[in-house]
């Protein structure tokens, strides 16, 4: 299948075909299948974290952060992939729906967290002007995935918030290291920064361009950068 994009000027990324919100139905699709199959991920890393993971609360428990980054992942490649607004953000909260089906002892706060990691990554592929795709923006888009859920985790919204649905998850959910001090809260930001730029970012890449080289992204700018590399 041709891929209907066009080179970016600079850093030799691909972007996707003007205008950017023209999603065409084979981006929809993708992007729901990448995020099914990371929230099938998803819900496998949280038995994992929940189990030898968290016997890092017995040492220093702001080290937990270091193993956040798988559950980013889907909102970085999901905008490398298709490279359109909203990419990103889709990709994660379909990853964070799916990964609730089975049932996890995070309940309707897994969504919450998917949306919060999501704009993350949106934020920085916007900030990019969804021109550069490399292992930078990958890392960029890593990193900032993290803060806002870092403030669901470590800020214990009001009470007086359970009353509104939406609101209601905020104020019965998360907070759940409100009780840290400063100092570990602040060290939970940079390992849970960390996390996202190495197991988010640049894993995130890494695996895109392994999609790339088998195939699976042929309509996709990953699929044609790797075709125009072995042209050269």
């Amino acid at each position: 299948m041709a891929t209907s994009t066009t080179e970016a000027p600079t850093r030799h990324s691909i972007t996707a075909t003007r205008p950017l919100l023209g999603w065409r139905t084979v981006d929809i699709l993708t992007i729901a299948f990448l995020g099914a199959a990371f929230g099938v991920a998803f819900w496998g890393w949280g038995i994992f974290y929940n189990g030898p993971i968290t016997a890092l609360k017995i040492g220093y428990a702001p080290l937990m952060g270091l193993f956040t980054g798988p559950w980013l992942l889907a909102g970085v490649v999901g905008g490398l992939v298709v490279r359109r607004p909203g990419a990103a953000l889709f990709c994660e909260v379909v990853a964070a729906l799916v990964s609730m089906l089975p049932g996890t002892e995070w309940g309707a706060t897994v969504l919450v967290s998917g949306i919060a990691q999501g704009l993350g990554a949106e934020i920085a592929f916007a900030l990019l002007g969804y021109r550069f795709f490399g292992v930078g923006a990958a890392a960029l888009a890593g990193v900032l995935s993290t803060p806002l859920e870092w403030l669901f985790e470590t800020v214990k919204f009001p009470a007086s918030w359970s009353g509104p649905p939406v609101l209601g998850i905020l104020a019965d959910g998360g907070g759940w290291y409100a009780e840290w001090g400063i100092g570990d809260k602040l060290a939970y930001l940079a390992t849970m920064a960390v996390s996202g730029v190495v197991l988010a970012g640049i894993l995130g890449w890494l695996l895109t361009r392994a999609l790339a080289r088998a195939g699976a992204l042929s309509a996709f700018p990953p699929g044609q950068e790797l075709r125009e590399s072995h042209a050269v």
